[in-house]
C-alpha cells in the first residue's frame, strides 16, 4: 500500500471505491453504503476531491458505438531525447484528441501511444498525423485484435 493511501482511513478507501465504480451515486445511498450519515460522508467526499484523490467524473462512452471500435498501439521514437523535443512531442500529443493515452516509457523506444479510429483508412489519417509530431524519428503500430481487458479503475484496498 502506497503512503498516500495509507494516511486514508477505511471508510475513505470505502468512498473511494464506491464512487470509482459508480460516480453517479446520491450522497445519501453513498452515506449508507458506508455506513455513515450524509453530512459527514458529503464533507469527506469534498477533502478527498480537494486533495485530489478524485480528480473528476465523467460517463464511460462506448467507443464502438461512436465510430472508434478500433484500437492501435503506436511505438514512437524520438530523433533526440534532448528536453526540447520532449517538451514540443508533448505538446503536441496533448493537443491531439486521436491519442487517447501516451506514456514516456523506457526501452527500445521513446513513448508508446494509444489510438482509436473507425477503420483502415481512418487509421492511416491517424498515423500520417503522428509521424508529423515534433521530433518523430519511427514509429511501429500493433493493431488490438481483441481487447481482453479494459478497465482503467484503480484498485483500492481496504
Amino acid at each position: 500500500m502506497t503512503k498516500n493511501l495509507k494516511s486514508l482511513d477505511k471508510v475513505d478507501r470505502q468512498i473511494l471505491r464506491v464512487l470509482q465504480d459508480d460516480g453517479r451515486i446520491s450522497n445519501v445511498d453513498l452515506a449508507e453504503k458506508v455506513h455513515l450519515s450524509p453530512s459527514p460522508c458529503l464533507s469527506r467526499v469534498k477533502r478527498l476531491e480537494e486533495a485530489g484523490y478524485i480528480k473528476g467524473y465523467r460517463a464511460e462512452l462506448d467507443p464502438s458505438l461512436l465510430g472508434y471500435g478500433a484500437v492501435a498501439f503506436i511505438q514512437v521514437s524520438l530523433q533526440r531525447t534532448t528536453e526540447d523535443v520532449f517538451s514540443d512531442f508533448k505538446r503536441e500529443v496533448a493537443q491531439a484528441p486521436i491519442v487517447s493515452e501516451c506514456f514516456m516509457v523506457a526501452g527500445g523506444y521513446d513513448y508508446l501511444i494509444k489510438v482509436r479510429f473507425e477503420d483502415s483508412e481512418d487509421y492511416r489519417a491517424v498515423l500520417d498525423r503522428v509521424v508529423r509530431f515534433p521530433g518523430v524519428a519511427q514509429t511501429h503500430t500493433y493493431m488490438v485484435i481483441e481487447e481482453v481487458k479494459s478497465d482503467d479503475r484503480v484498485p483500492v484496498s481496504l
